[in-house]
């Protein structure tokens, strides 16, 4: 038996579930094939029940500082589980807002796995093994990532650990050990360091969050090793194994050779990620994939058979949950055909939630050096806030850069409280090609911590006021 859809996506993550949503409200008979939880990763174990977990986390930062705002507190103990449960709990009700969203629109949801069979025909597997076929006009493949194995460090689910076991971890960890430095590592190693957790955190590359501005992230290092993460950078794991039940031994060897021993009762891999296209029927169908195995797409995500198009962590670039959805948009408007053009990839903003936070767009400034860009940068500093003062969070700052001949902004980047809030008026300044005068000239309300945008424009000018 054989339905037939104008479009089948396959996946309901950020990037599928926005797609059809798109599709729908434009008219089209929509289906979405999900073999598990709708809302896919994000929704269900990583961005949303991450932030819930985090936030776990800097409400124990405030009260270890209740004193410091006149307020005495007692007896702050930590209940891990029920952190746990109200962070799964978060991720069911997010997914059960996707759920209405779908009836809302009319979208047809198929539980099961799918492989494509032809161009145009899906077949999908339920639970019980029963079989159906489905007849797409179009094609969107949704299917997302997943955490890199290494055959050194065996996932068990108890001794090592991917952050998806760390989001359902009913037993804090005394000692731990974090491999891979990147947005997942640094968000989990200020989330159990805050608990009381000892952490170890390792990267292999000279600086933690190896894809932001050099200087923010020494910035967040300094503010890591303030905060008693113990941090190793320019670092390599060797051996790691598990010496007994609940003791683990680490051996790590920096650039220069020097070892350091460690015994933790945990390991939590967090180096990179595999797209999930195993048993899709890509290669039956003609899809091919790029070297590092995710699925080649064009400006409009069509992949290099007519017809398919592959959204979000499957198809590359940068790993995020808001660039999915923003690709699904992309590739329903082609499909429609309405689309003008594909994302620039160079206004995806990041965001890192650890605390201080730390979020960018745009150019760093060593990439700036290496396109031999002529560059003006502004800084403004959050301990010359005093809207930072008032709120006990005087770490960071706002780093602009800007283009020495035309003033236009080349990249934004923030550490400090609330900085993921505060990148969206850069992301938007960027789109419009603002110039820092732009900038500069908006009148920003007082006290905020936006006010930092404006004088780290002034900045680069060498007119700031507060500082």
């Amino acid at each position: 038996m054989e339905t037939n859809y104008d479009i089948v996506i396959i996946g309901s993550g950020p990037g599928g579930y926005v797609a059809a949503i798109k599709g729908a409200q434009a008219g089209k008979k929509v289906a979405i094939v999900e073999k598990a939880e709708l809302g896919g990763v994000c929704l269900n174990w990583g961005c949303i029940p991450t932030k819930a977990l985090l936030k776990s986390a800097e409400v124990a930062g405030y009260l270890k500082h209740a004193e410091e705002f006149g307020l005495s507190v007692k007896d702050i103990g930590v209940n891990y589980p029920k952190i746990i449960d109200r962070s799964r709990d978060v991720a069911k009700q997010n997914s059960s807002g996707v759920q209405y969203l779908m009836k809302k629109n009319k979208i047809e949801v198929i539980s099961g796995t799918a492989k494509m069979l032809a161009k145009v025909l899906i077949e999908v597997t339920d639970s019980k093994g029963a079989r159906s076929n489905l007849k797409a006009a179009a094609t969107i493949i949704a299917t997302g990532a997943s955490a890199r194995s290494f055959p050194q460090y065996p996932i068990d689910g108890k001794n090592f650990i991917t952050y998806r076991h760390a989001l359902d971890l009913r037993d804090q960890p005394k000692k731990i050990l974090i491999i891979g430095a990147g947005a997942i590592g640094v968000e989990f190693a200020y989330y159990f360091n805050s608990l009381g957790t000892e952490v170890h955190l390792v990267e292999m590359l000279p600086q933690i969050l190896p894809v932001e501005d050099e200087e923010i992230s020494k910035t967040l290092l300094a503010s890591f090793k303030k905060q008693g993460i113990q941090c190793y950078v320019g670092t390599k794991v060797g051996e790691v194994k598990a010496a007994k039940a609940g003791v683990i031994e680490a051996k790590l060897a920096d650039a220069a050779g020097k070892e350091t021993s460690l015994t933790v009762d945990r390991v939590l891999v967090a180096v990179g990620m595999s797209p999930n296209t195993k048993d899709l029927g890509l290669e039956q169908v003609g899809v091919k994939l790029d070297e590092r195995g995710f699925i080649k797409v064009d400006a409009f995500q069509e992949t290099t058979v007519k017809g398919i198009y592959a959204i979000g962590d499957v198809a590359g670039r940068q790993l995020l949950a808001h660039k999915a959805s923003a690709e699904g948009e992309v590739a329903v408007a082609r499909i429609l055909g309405e689309a003008k053009h594909g994302l620039d990839y160079g206004q995806i903003p990041g965001a890192t939630y650890c605390q201080p936070q730390v979020a960018s767009v745009g150019l760093t400034e060593k990439a700036c050096k290496e396109k031999n860009l002529a560059v003006k940068i502004g800084r403004f500093p959050f301990s010359a806030s005093g809207k930072a003062r008032a709120i006990g969070k005087t770490e960071g700052m706002v780093k602009l850069i800007f283009g020495a001949k035309f003033g236009e902004l080349l990249g934004a980047h923030i550490i400090g409280s609330e900085a993921t809030e505060l990148l969206a008026e850069l992301g938007l300044a960027m789109k419009l090609e603002s110039t820092y005068e732009e900038i500069m000239h908006t009148v920003h309300a007082h006290p905020t911590l936006s006010e930092a945008v404006m004088e780290a424009a002034m900045d680069s000018q060498g007119a700031a006021v507060h500082i």
